[in-house]
């Protein structure tokens, strides 16, 4: 009776760090924040080799920034994510450019699709967010056909935007879930997705971050476009509030290579390239 008891208070705690997560991914505009790191998420795109008429399932689409290249290049598209606001401007941005894409909501722990339906597998610093890496991994390796990819972009533990998440954590309550960073380590990543895959090649790079703003004005941009950061802000009181502002235009300061009123920014990410067995 303990023991199930105790499951049932594992799964419901899940559930309600479901809940905080699908609402903080929903909070602020991912649309416009997506806009900023495209030239990245193409060069990304170019490098998996993608031929028109590819079946490709993006996870955790977000707004649709790879889905829409993916698209734009010929391959059979779906996106899915839990944040239904961010589907929906995808549709939006589809529809516009009379692309056919298919975006649903879906949990990167729970995919709703069949066994082997696609042939590439992707997701561009998305399905590393979710609270149960296990269970992502299993499901980016069952909706991949044998023979297929898997193909992840996971932002590491010491690069930028892990010292980001760090400083964050600096001033808030732990989110109860393993650090999303450790999709970054490669060590890591092979025990995730040792099951079922035939090759795996992973490479450091680099994501470009360029504002034509100083960095004191690019945290006031994430403040209020991204969605982590905007209810780390939200859940402190106004000196709570003051102290992570410094903290990250600190932070963001003292990595700008950009001379003026501009800020660019170099964040290292882990790019994962595996083969389903």
């Amino acid at each position: 009776m303990q023991a199930t008891a105790t499951a049932t208070q594992i799964r419901d705690d899940f559930e309600q760090l479901r809940a905080r997560l699908k609402k903080t991914w929903m909070t602020g505009d991912y649309d416009r924040f997506s806009r900023f790191m495209e030239a990245d998420a193409e060069r990304f795109f170019q490098r998996l080799g993608v031929k028109p008429g590819t079946r490709l399932l993006d996870v955790a689409c977000g707004a649709g920034q790879l889905a829409l290249i993916a698209a734009r290049a010929g391959a059979r598209v779906t996106g899915c994510d839990i944040a239904t606001n961010w589907l929906e401007r995808a549709r939006s941005r589809a529809a516009s450019e009379g692309l056919k894409i298919a975006f649903d909501e879906g949990d990167a722990e729970a995919l709703p699709y069949d066994d082997g339906q696609f042939d590439v597998v992707a997701s561009l610093v998305g399905a590393m967010f979710a609270p149960r890496p296990e269970l992502v991994a299993a499901e980016l390796i069952r909706v991949c056909r044998p023979g297929g990819a898997i193909a992840m972009a996971n932002w590491t533990p010491g690069g930028f935007i892990g010292q980001m998440f760090k400083t964050i954590s600096r001033h808030i309550a732990p989110a109860g879930m393993p650090a999303p960073v450790l999709w970054g380590d490669e060590g890591i990543v092979r025990h995730r997705l040792r099951p079922a895959i035939a090759d795996l090649k992973m490479m450091r790079r680099v994501y470009h971050f360029e504002y034509p703003w100083p960095p004191d004005l690019v945290v006031e941009f994430y403040r209020a476009n991204y969605g982590p950061m905007a209810r780390a802000f939200a859940s402190l009181d106004a000196g709570g509030q003051e102290e992570l502002r410094r903290d990250l235009v600190h932070l963001w300061s003292s990595h700008n290579t950009a001379f003026g009123d501009v800020t660019h920014v170099e964040a290292e990410y882990l790019e994962v390239m595996a083969t389903r067995g």
